[in-house]
This record gives C-alpha cells, sequence and structure tokens, in this order.
C-alpha cells in the first residue's frame, strides 16, 4: 500500500524540518481533511522560521475560521496582515483585511 500525502509530506520534513513548501503542503492536507488543530500546529511551525509568510496566517484563519473559531481566527488575520506590511505584499494584506473585516461583523 502506498504512503498516504500526510505520510510522504512528513518524510520530506524528516530530512528538511525547514522545507518552507513541504510545511506548508502538510498544513494545507491537514485543513483540508477538516484536522484544524494539526493544520494550525503546522502553520505555526512554519511561522516561526518564515514569520512573514503571508499565505501561512491567511490559510491557517481560513481553518479556523471554518471550525468556527473566529477569535482565534482574527488574531491570526491580524498577525498576518502585520506581515504583509512587514513583507509589502498588499494583496496578501487586502485579502487578510477583507476577510478580518467579515469576521468582525
Amino acid at each position: 500500500m502506498a504512503p498516504s500525502r500526510v505520510e510522504q509530506l512528513k518524510e520530506i520534513l524528516a530530512q528538511d524540518a525547514n522545507n518552507l513548501l513541504t510545511r506548508y503542503a502538510l498544513a494545507m492536507e491537514y485543513s483540508n481533511s477538516g484536522n484544524v488543530d494539526a493544520a494550525v500546529a503546522e502553520f505555526k511551525l512554519l511561522l516561526e522560521k518564515h514569520p512573514d509568510y503571508a499565505n501561512a496566517y491567511f490559510m491557517a484563519a481560513q481553518s479556523l475560521a471554518g471550525a468556527d473559531r473566529r477569535a482565534e481566527a482574527a488574531q491570526m488575520l491580524r498577525d498576518g496582515i502585520a506581515a504583509a506590511k512587514r513583507s509589502g505584499n498588499r494583496h496578501a494584506e487586502s485579502e487578510m483585511q477583507l476577510m478580518l473585516d467579515d469576521l468582525e461583523r
């Protein structure tokens, strides 16, 4: 039996724990399967090493919002907006601000 996508990604991370794209892919796999806690944990690990990676904040916030964890999602968005500003990523900043505005209504 072939290893699952999660297992494959974990194997890659065992060889290179700092692999940004693999960590992101693993977080997304967890998110897409509804495992919000595991997804957020992986996004947070990614952000420890790459604090300006705006998409990780946005996708973590989406996972949290989907699980009706609105306060956590809003905080993730605020942190992501700050990161997007630091890195000059206006598109990500705008997308996260829109989502934050929706959450705060």
